[in-house]
């Protein structure tokens, strides 16, 4: 039985151990001879963030199988933002009770009749996600084959198995991952076009929709803003999405007004409809300052119409960040808790900020040590108003000499 469970929890880790050995007996069975596949389900359960980081390995698959029938299974908080992925046939919906929120998501039994109602419509998953339960579910679709991860357990439930690398960015991960799908199927990989960007494609209602709103705002025009290049939109994502994650909201205020006295540039503020008390304090800290409030006004389709229009995003690691990168939106990007090398935003310009900690980053986004818990953690404290400041700047006006 394998050892080496990437589970940080030691109950956790020792229950699916022990699944694991029960359910050994799996990987008796002959492993299916490749072939090129032709229907093809991807698993691709959790947060927004999580689904953006996958998307180029979706696209790799994508390129090297034009041929094929790919569908993607979500949950229904990345519904709207999947059907901006180019390539995708039909998404499924399950919401996993482990990933949703406030006690929420489709029951054991529910989930276990959709997997099976998948079986014989498939004959390649692929699971993007280190995770026993999503192994299962892959295993009840009944396809000949099945690729992922079996450092997170349930390994037995697949027929081609990867050890994912923790110390490697997520996207990269994802991309070993259909690297070894294509090579095992005898199936040549196509080099990704370098300019393909933005990666996802919102619909013209959403396009509109996010131009009316800046038009709102105080901003230039389309037109000019060809004119004066010096007059960006710059937008200030305040909420870190978990208590671990936040930066202090009068940090953000200072930031956001300095780069508008510099910049001459307009704030567009965001977030969700939850978090608009902590947009509202921001904002009261920003009078006189040119300012669009976007916050709650626009679904996800809208949002990645919205942030491709902006010259430059300042956010901590949170969906948003992920989705101006995939737009192609430069990002500075704050981390404390959690590791840029495997959560860092990927293909725009970009820069991440953190402070050099003994117990930074330590992962646990979700349930912080009791000393940080109730603040701003000190890995995000550390992070002064100058320093982004200054990381908005190069990225404004960058070096011609210097390379992102």
């Amino acid at each position: 039985m394998p050892t080496g469970l990437q589970i940080p929890y030691r109950r956790e880790r020792w229950i699916v151990g022990a699944a694991d050995a029960l359910t050994w007996p799996l990987r008796l069975r002959p492993r299916p001879r490749g072939g090129v596949p032709s229907r093809i389900l991807l698993l691709r359960l959790e947060r927004i963030g999580d689904l953006l980081m996958v998307v180029d390995a979706i696209a790799d698959l994508r390129a090297a199988l034009p041929d094929a029938a790919i569908d993607l299974a979500v949950g229904s908080w990345n519904r709207d933002l999947a059907a901006l992925i180019p390539g995708i046939r039909t998404l499924h919906v399950l919401d996993v009770p482990w990933l949703a929120r406030d006690g929420g998501g489709d029951s054991p039994a529910t989930l276990v009749r959709r997997a099976r109602a998948w079986r014989g419509q498939y004959d390649l998953v692929v699971n993007f996600e280190p995770d026993i339960r999503s192994n299962a579910l892959a295993w009840l679709t009944g396809a000949r084959r099945r690729f992922g991860y079996w450092t997170g357990g349930g390994g037995s439930f697949l027929t081609d198995r990867l050890a994912y690398e923790p110390g490697e960015h997520v996207a990269d991960n994802a991309a070993r991952l259909v690297a070894t799908v294509l090579e095992r199927s005898h199936v040549a990989p196509v080099p990704f076009p370098a300019a393909s960007w933005p990666r996802l494609r919102p619909p013209p209602e959403a396009l509109a929709r996010a131009a009316a709103l800046l038009a709102s705002g105080p901003g230039p025009t389309a037109q000019g803003r060809s004119q004066n290049a010096t007059a960006p939109r710059i937008g200030v994502h305040v909420s870190g999405g978990r208590e671990s994650k936040q930066w202090h909201l009068d940090r953000f205020a200072a930031v956001a007004a300095e780069l508008a006295r510099r910049h001459h540039a307009t704030i567009v503020l965001t977030g969700s409809t939850a978090d608009r008390p902590m947009v509202d304090t921001v904002k009261r800290s920003l009078a006189g300052v040119p300012l669009v409030d976007a916050a709650g006004a626009f679904d996800l389709p809208t949002l990645a119409a919205l942030l491709a229009s902006l010259d430059l995003l300042v956010t901590a690691d949170t969906g948003p960040m992920h989705l101006a990168a995939a737009m192609g939106t430069p990002v500075v990007a704050l981390f404390g808790p959690s590791d840029p090398r495997r959560y860092g935003p990927r293909g725009s310009p970009h820069r991440v900020l953190r402070v050099d900690l003994w117990c930074s980053p330590c992962g646990q986004v979700r349930l912080p040590p009791v000393r940080c818990r109730g603040h701003v953690p000190e890995c995000m404290d550390g992070i002064d108003v100058a320093r982004v400041v200054h990381a908005a700047g190069e990225l404004l006006e960058p070096d011609p000499t210097t390379a992102i």
